[in-house]
């Protein structure tokens, strides 16, 4: 590893209500992931669904899967039959009437998570990801993720998959950043595994009545394992012995070459008190964040969208007797912006907050959020926001925030006295 690699860990925290992952980069907090055993998110579980109403003028259909409220499927997001071949027009959105109908049974993938008063979104193209491949079983060609950005190794992911497709036709395909580099026995060996992962969810949707889960994305930790660990990370550590077996046993059958990288934390000090990990998330989560200036950001979330409010408090700049001053009184404000936004790790909610990352099938766009961007919430009752942020009105969320805050302070001080 050269001086200019980031040298990246991950530190992933376990309790019997929460269970918590950080990538930490040159000890600095990226990312955090954060899954509640009340709330865990639904995003990527696949469901028989049972459409309850169909409306002609959203173009859309609410679909009974189970939950509290019906979930919202719309016409663009249902699989259509695929044009004859050779036809590269572009297919238009049928109606949604002649695609469901009330009363039909249908397969469908959660892309966003339930929040608010709004139920999750649907969707009929179902994706299926793996270590270094996502099967689109309805969907058709080869594609490659935009982050591998040398063309011969495009060109060679490209060519083995189109290969490894003409043996057994399974759908489309697409390769993922961490399939840079790899044999083409391992990608034959993980488009197998998802051609019968695919079977396995296929003959279970057939046998299950409606309103039922068919198939259920890995927890947390194996998540971790699977979509972000990349040759930057140095080190794993997990302050569970039963989830460190599990991942030991996950390792040992689809990533050996990360074994010994794994590494179960034994300290009595708490994992995420290593580089002041505990006091990075707590800074980043709170709902004010200051500036050097005087002045501050807010951050709200509604149900369509997660608000920035900035805000110059106490910065009136130089000279506050001139109106024309006010352009040099908000970039005076501005000049701390931008570190204050970096600063904001990506905040992932499975109870998670969660911004397109490396855990995102395609289908969500893989984009991965670091300090420079401000993260957006994906990826729900399982994306419902990290931990008790003020200004909510979900009082039960939040005295069950601060419940598990309360207990990892105790936990903290214990460890503290030994």
């Amino acid at each position: 590893m050269t001086e200019e690699t980031p040298r990246e860990e991950i530190l992933i925290n376990v309790t019997p209500r929460e269970v918590r992952a950080a990538l930490l980069e040159n000890g600095v907090l990226q990312e955090v992931f954060i899954e509640r055993d009340t709330r865990r998110g639904l995003t990527s579980n696949i469901y028989k669904g049972r459409v309850s109403r169909v409306l002609p003028g959203m173009q859309a259909a609410f679909v009974d899967i189970g939950l509290d409220r019906t979930a919202f499927l719309h016409a663009s997001d249902i699989a259509q039959k695929a044009l004859p071949d050779g036809d590269k027009a572009v297919q238009p959105v049928a109606d949604i009437r002649e695609l469901v109908r009330e009363g039909a049974e249908i397969l469908v993938q959660v892309v966003k998570d339930p929040l608010g008063n709004k139920g999750a979104r649907l969707s009929t193209f179902i994706t299926l990801p793996s270590r270094y491949l996502v099967l689109m079983p309805g969907g058709d060609g080869v594609g490659v993720s935009s982050r591998i950005e040398d063309e011969a190794e495009r060109d060679r992911l490209r060519g083995a998959i189109e290969a490894l497709r003409g043996e057994t036709p399974c759908g489309g395909i697409i390769a993922r950043t961490a399939a840079e580099g790899a044999a083409v026995e391992a990608l034959r060996d993980d488009l197998e595994f998802l051609r019968k992962l695919w079977e396995s969810v296929r003959d279970a949707g057939a046998r299950s009545k409606a309103r039922t889960l068919v198939h259920e994305d890995l927890p947390l930790p194996i998540r971790i394992l699977r979509d972000l660990v990349s040759p930057d990370v140095e080190k794993i550590l997990v302050d569970s012995p039963a989830d460190f077996e599990k991942m030991q046993a996950f390792t040992a059958s689809f990533l050996p070459g990360i074994e010994p990288k794994l590494e179960l934390y034994r300290r009595r000090r708490p994992i995420f008190d290593l580089h002041g990990t505990e006091d990075e998330i707590r800074k980043a989560l709170d709902r004010s964040i200051p500036l050097k200036s005087g002045g501050y950001f807010i951050f709200d979330q509604t149900e369509a969208m997660t608000t920035v409010d900035v805000n110059t408090g106490g910065y009136v700049g130089h000279r506050q007797s001139r109106g024309d001053d006010l352009p040099h009184q908000s970039r005076g404000g501005g000049r701390h912006r931008a570190p204050a936004q970096a600063a904001q790790p990506g905040r992932h909610h499975h109870h998670r907050f969660h911004r397109h990352g490396r855990a995102r099938a395609p289908r969500a766009g893989a984009r991965r959020a670091g300090r420079g961007d401000v993260a957006r919430p994906r990826s729900s009752p399982g994306d419902a926001r990290v931990a008790a942020r003020p200004g909510r009105n979900d009082a039960q969320t939040d005295r069950k925030a601060c419940n598990i805050s309360c207990a990892r302070i105790v936990q903290v001080a214990v460890a503290a006295d030994s």
